[in-house]
């Protein structure tokens, strides 16, 4: 694996950029060495700076669902491009993404397209302010719902693999309206609720946590956050930025059965372009400007080209293609899990369809505190050692991995052979 190319460039970028990246986790800080410079990307596989080639389990953090540079989407954004860019004035192409997004979701019952996840959450809970009149919302520790103000207290993601489980720069006012819980812990919901439930004006939840690994809700957990919003008087929120689209068309609500009254999108939705969504019951997103008081805006907003590669991508959305995600991530799960036995390594492997993580711990992990008692530095050896054998898998213990359609059962074997080896070896 040749890296000059990278390094260089990772030098030119650090004077510049803090760390040399535009996101913290693509530093490589967790896992040791200089981040990977790439160039290009097809189907399953990337090209690096330096000319090496990697199969890839990270999918752009999620979007790539059908696979790099699909073609279909390629060339939709293509056509559509020619025409302009972004025109800060409504679109038929809105319309339609729009109707898409409420076919597969019939909790929302009215959206809005933003240009980022980040901005999806934190558009949804002013709006839930808005409509309850209330201030405290409250998250789980470990699920990661962008990094506007309130919502960076005790996230996961890159503040969790940089062990500052909270922001500098957030005011202490932001973060006293928001209240903070443990995953998957039922009876420390019912507690809060009895104690604060008319001052809560959201509860905000990775139905799937993907940020701080792969982490299922327990039976019932999810539907008790809805249940118990239902009866305050709060308005319950399903941040599906990673799983929308991602464990089914309609993403964990369908997966689940779940009817939540509001729900955020991102990554799939928007075929790898900025694009994300928020939306929910009628009479909550009626709040929203210009029918009611809470103001939200945005330039980009719904832009033409983002909104075609999203429309090119939901189309592609089939039965077929799930069924592949499913045999190809539970062969993916069987193989790593088999490679940590043979080889007497400490370790769980965690699923929900096309997501997963390997977690240099004893299993299960239900919750940020068992997350955080994995092994980092085992992490990150065992991180070099599948990037020496051409495997690009996320650069934090605290990151799903993302399988796509483009993936076939020899690069799951590969991956899984490849971990194999580098567990043998320590």
């Amino acid at each position: 694996m040749n890296e000059n190319v990278s390094r260089g460039l990772h030098e030119r970028a650090s004077r510049l950029m803090p760390g040399g990246v535009n996101s913290p986790v693509r530093a490589f800080r967790a896992v040791g060495g200089s981040p990977i410079f790439f160039q290009r990307a097809s189907g399953a596989h990337l090209t690096s700076a330096d000319g090496d080639t990697f199969l890839d389990c990270v999918g752009s953090w999620g979007p790539a669902i059908l696979g790099h540079a699909d073609p279909a989407v390629i060339a939709a954004v293509q056509r559509v491009a020619v025409d302009g860019l972004s025109f800060g004035a409504p679109t038929e192409l809105e319309v339609r993404f729009a109707e898409r997004i409420a076919q597969l979701y019939p909790a929302i019952e009215m959206m809005r397209a933003v240009s980022s996840g980040t901005e999806a959450c934190m558009s949804a809970l002013r709006v839930a302010r808005g409509f309850t009149g209330r201030d405290v919302i409250v998250k789980f520790e470990g699920c990661y719902h962008g990094h506007a103000d309130a919502l960076l207290v005790k996230a996961g993601s890159g503040a969790a693999t940089f062990g500052v489980p909270d922001s500098a720069g957030v005011s202490a006012t932001a973060a006293a309206s928001t209240l903070t819980l443990p995953y998957n812990n039922p009876d420390a919901l019912r507690t809060l609720f009895a104690a604060r439930g008319k001052d809560i004006a959201a509860v905000i939840v990775e139905p799937v946590v993907g940020n701080m690994g792969c982490v299922p809700p327990l039976p019932g957990f999810l539907e008790l956050i809805l249940e118990l919003c239902e009866a305050y008087g709060a308005v319950s929120i399903l941040d599906e930025v990673m799983t929308g689209c991602r464990l089914a068309p309609g993403g964990a609500q369908q997966r689940f059965g779940l009817h939540p009254a509001m729900t955020c999108l991102g990554k799939v939705v928007g075929g790898g372009l900025p694009l994300a969504v928020y939306g929910g019951r009628r009479e909550i997103m009626e709040k929203v400007a210009p029918l009611g008081p809470v103001y939200q805006a945005g330039t980009l907003s719904g832009n033409p080209v983002a909104i075609t590669a999203g429309l090119a991508t939901l189309e592609q959305l089939t039965p077929d293609l799930y069924e592949h995600l499913e045999t190809i991530g539970a062969r993916l799960e069987e193989g790593l899990c088999r490679g940590l036995k043979d080889a007497h390594i400490p370790g769980t492997v965690q699923r929900v369809g096309s997501m997963l993580t390997l977690f240099f711990v004893e299993g299960p992990v239900r919750c940020w505190s068992d997350a955080d008692r994995c092994d980092r530095k085992r992490f990150a050896a065992w991180h070099r050692g599948m990037l020496e054998r051409g495997i690009y898998w996320p650069p934090s213990q605290f990151e799903a991995a993302f399988l796509s359609r483009a993936h076939t059962l020899d690069d799951i074997d590969r991956i899984s052979q490849a971990s194999a080896e580098v567990l043998r070896s320590f």
